[in-house]
């Protein structure tokens, strides 16, 4: 391979941080709650806003607090409450007035010559009452920490950031650049390339338009045409050779910095989705001894889980492109760690081929057993057997594609009794030996088939297994075994904490402290899940996954799981 061209060499971005400083302070996520609830979480077929979304870094907010304006000009004016244990040398203030809410930035941010700082709130995500006030600033040389400000839009509303909530926004952007554009006005025929490829597009867009007025029981994956997504004009044709789907900006190094900063870089990187709340001590059984010993054993697994998260280079999930066995093994899977593998399994035909047509006509109208009925009961995995369903494969594809929600699910519960039917599709698939084996049950994988919005509650597995996702997107939350002592484990692998994103706090205080990490899976990802992690899935689109648990070391912790 040659030298990297001067677009792609690495640069400086460096937070110089005074012993007193702590920013929480991470890359910015492509994720937004709004954009996860549009119906079939269309928003995210808008590439310009995952790049946007994730075109930088973001500083999180150290504390919990409520905030209003009663629409005078002075600082008073601004009124700021502070939740419960919040530390006020790290709290906003209102410093300038006008209605101004002020977040003191903890470091001095050093770009390399000619470069500035953008900074601003975190892209496409409003707050009702209030907006964030954007600046550019040189920090090439400024010795000097600036300060994120938001401005109320109206009197009398309350507003609310929650403790980690992002509140400053920030991306390099190259002084004098804009200066050197000559903009100008031209008529469209005279580039006759662009014209002719922007009518092809209007034509096809206009067609498509009309047919989905008609269409029934259409695939989410089909709604939207990709031209844009992918690249390539309306005949197909790839376009540009640096097209971008996904950014993925490095994380700040803490290994220049004393154990508390680290620790705080940890924190944001790791992306606590649960409050720290007091905890309540586990109910005991009557023995005491029995009862100072779970606690004794409660007690060594957090502290351990705490020392690890000093770490950024131990703590959070790692996302590498591929990894050999030996490495997996050092790093991985004898430590119990996830990891996130982005192009393990690139070369899969599957990733291309896998449309709810091509399943239909591959796999045809053979019965397969799937989990259907289950929206009328609240613990349907645990009743998994009650919810057993046949139907022809190529009904329920033409079902679940048809129909987002959780009510229908082809799961791994299923893999035995569908082993034959779903055969055809192995071919699609190509062994992953740096990883896995032949010898087993389910060398091809254990298939998860479902809609925009199938889940799985949460719960922890009696193996280790590999999860690739290879249509459409899937977001698991990941609580790491450590805290095993607080998920609220009261049968088989189950809690009875059933989201982990809208749990009732005041019914499950021991949840307080627990860190939860989020991953969003994108086709062609794999994410290894260590023995003994809780975790819990929601499809983002149709979505289809294979989980593997055939790797080439030992994976039998079950023979000796105590029922």
């Amino acid at each position: 391979m040659g030298e990297p061209s001067d677009q792609h060499r690495p640069m400086d971005l460096i937070c110089f941080l005074h012993p007193a400083w702590r920013p929480l302070l991470r890359p910015a996520s492509a994720n937004r709650a709004w954009m996860d609830a549009t119906p079939e979480a269309f928003a995210y077929r808008c590439l310009p806003l995952n790049i946007a979304n994730a075109h930088g870094w973001e500083l999180l907010s150290p504390c919990g607090f409520e905030a209003s304006w009663k629409g005078g000009t002075a600082a008073d004016q601004v009124v700021i409450r502070l939740d419960p244990g919040a530390d006020p040398a790290h709290a906003p203030v209102a410093l300038f007035g006008q209605g101004v809410l002020t977040f003191h930035v903890e470091g001095i941010f050093r770009t390399p010559e000619s470069w500035n700082l953008w900074v601003s709130g975190p892209p496409n995500q409003g707050k009702d009452g209030i907006a964030p006030l954007t600046g550019v600033i040189e920090t090439d040389w400024s010795p000097y920490t600036f300060t994120m400000n938001w401005r109320f839009t109206r009197p009398g509303q309350v507003i609310r950031f929650e403790a980690g909530e992002p509140f400053c926004f920030l991306f390099p952007v190259q002084r004098g650049v804009l200066e050197a554009f000559e903009p100008r006005l031209q008529p469209l025929p005279d580039d006759v390339v662009l014209e002719q490829r922007f009518m092809a597009w209007s034509r096809s867009r206009d067609a498509f338009h009309e047919k989905m007025k008609t269409a029934t029981n259409v695939a989410p994956a089909d709604k939207w045409q990709k031209h844009y997504y992918r690249g390539e004009d309306s005949a197909g044709e790839r376009i540009s050779s640096r097209h971008q789907t996904k950014i993925r900006l490095r994380p700040f190094d803490a290994s220049a910095t004393p154990g508390p900063q680290a620790e705080a870089l940890a924190r944001a990187a790791a992306c606590p989705l649960i409050a720290d709340t007091p905890a309540r001590a586990t109910e005991a059984p009557a023995d005491e001894q029995i009862r100072l010993a779970l606690r004794k054993r409660q007690w060594l697994m957090e502290a351990l889980e705490r020392q690890r998260q000093l770490s950024p280079a131990a703590a959070g999930i790692p996302r590498q492109e591929r990894v050999d066995a030996e490495t997996f093994l050092d790093d991985f899977y004898a430590p119990g760690r996830p990891v996130v593998l982005t192009e393990q399994v690139s070369d899969w035909p599957a990733l291309a081929r896998w449309t709810p047509d091509y399943l239909k006509q591959t796999v045809g109208p053979v019965p397969v057993e799937y989990q259907g009925g289950r929206d009328g009961d609240p613990l349907f995995e645990r009743n998994k057997d009650a919810h057993r369903r046949t139907l022809p494969f190529d009904a329920f594809i033409d079902s679940i594609a048809s129909s987002p929600g959780n009510d229908a699910y082809l799961t791994a519960y299923n893999s035995a009794r569908n082993a034959e039917a779903l055969a055809p599709l192995a071919r699609d698939i190509r062994p992953i030996e740096e990883i896995l084996v032949r010898e087993g049950g389910h060398p091809d994988g254990m298939m998860w088939i479902g809609p925009a919005g199938a889940w799985t509650p949460l719960h922890h597995d009696l193996t280790n297994n590999l999860i690739v996702q290879v249509v459409g997107r899937k977001r698991l939350i990941l609580v790491p075994a450590a805290y095993a002592g607080r998920i609220y484990n009261h049968r088989h692998v189950f809690s009875e904490v059933q989201d982990l994103e809208t749990f009732d706090a005041a019914r499950f205080p021991d949840l307080g402290g627990v860190h939860a990490y989020e991953v969003t899976l994108d086709p062609g990802e794999a994410l290894f899940v260590p023995l003994g992690w809780w975790h819990q899935a929601r499809a983002l689109d149709f979505s289809v996954t294979l989980t593997f648990t055939n790797f080439r070391w030992p994976n039998d912790a079950a023979q000796g799981y105590p029922e």
